[in-house]
C-alpha cells in the first residue's frame, strides 16, 4: 500500500513539472515574437545650415542664455549651447542684442546677447518688445508690520558724582607749656607711697 501511494505522488510530481516547463516554453516563444517585431532601422536626423543671416555661439561657455527680450530685464526662456547656430532675423538699436528664429516660444522668436555670438550675414534694426512688468507688485501691510515693532524706552544713563575732598584731621602734638609749675604726677605717687610704708612702720614699731 505504501509503495502505491510513493508511486502516485512520484507521478504527479513529474507531472506537475511537465506542466510547468511547458508554460516557460510558451512564455518565452510569445516574447522571443515580440522582440522580433520591434524595427532596428536608424531614425534620420535632419541637419543642414540655416538660410539667410546666422548667428553661431562662440563662447567658451557650454551654454548661454536666451531671452524674451533685448535685456536682462526679460525672462529667460531657453538655452544656446556651444557652436550651435541659429536664424538671426534683426538687432537691437543699440546693437547689444541679437534676435533670432526660437521656436516654441511666444511668436517664435527670442534675443541673444551679441558678444556671445558670431553673427554672419546683415539683419536689420528691429524695435524691442515692451519691457515686461512685474504681475504684483510687493506691499507691505502696515497693521501688520507694526506688530513687530519694538519701540524700547529710553532709560536714565547714571551720573556719576565725584567725591568730596578728603579731609585729615590734625591733633595737636601734646608738648609741655613753657613756664609751667605743676609737680609731675609721677613725683607725687612716690611720696605717697613713701609716707605710707612710713607710717607703716610706725604701727608695726607700736605694736611690739
Amino acid at each position: 500500500m505504501e509503495a502505491d501511494l510513493r508511486l502516485i505522488r512520484l507521478g504527479s510530481v513529474a507531472l506537475l513539472a511537465c506542466a510547468m516547463m511547458y508554460l516557460l516554453f510558451q512564455v518565452q516563444a510569445v516574447y522571443a515574437d515580440s522582440f522580433n517585431q520591434i524595427p532596428t532601422v536608424s531614425i534620420p536626423t535632419v541637419t543642414g545650415t540655416p538660410a539667410g543671416a546666422i548667428a553661431i555661439v562662440t563662447m567658451e561657455q557650454d551654454q548661454i542664455n536666451v531671452r524674451s527680450g533685448p535685456g536682462i530685464d526679460y525672462p529667460t526662456v531657453g538655452v544656446l549651447i556651444a557652436g550651435q547656430q541659429v536664424p538671426a532675423l534683426g538687432r537691437s538699436i543699440g546693437g547689444d542684442w541679437v534676435m533670432i528664429a526660437y521656436p516654441g516660444v511666444a511668436g517664435g522668436v527670442a534675443w541673444v546677447y551679441s558678444p556671445l555670438v558670431t553673427l554672419q550675414g546683415s539683419v536689420p534694426l528691429v524695435e524691442p518688445p515692451p519691457t515686461p512688468t512685474p504681475r504684483t507688485t510687493p506691499t507691505i501691510d502696515p497693521t501688520l508690520a507694526a506688530q513687530f515693532i519694538v519701540e524700547i524706552p529710553p532709560t536714565r544713563l547714571p551720573t556719576f558724582t565725584p567725591p568730596g575732598p578728603i579731609i585729615i584731621p590734625t591733633f595737636p602734638s601734646e608738648t609741655p607749656e613753657e613756664g609751667s609749675n605743676r609737680i609731675p604726677m609721677g613725683l607725687v605717687i612716690s611720696g605717697l607711697g613713701v609716707i605710707g610704708l612710713f607710717g607703716l612702720l610706725i604701727s608695726f614699731l607700736r605694736g611690739r
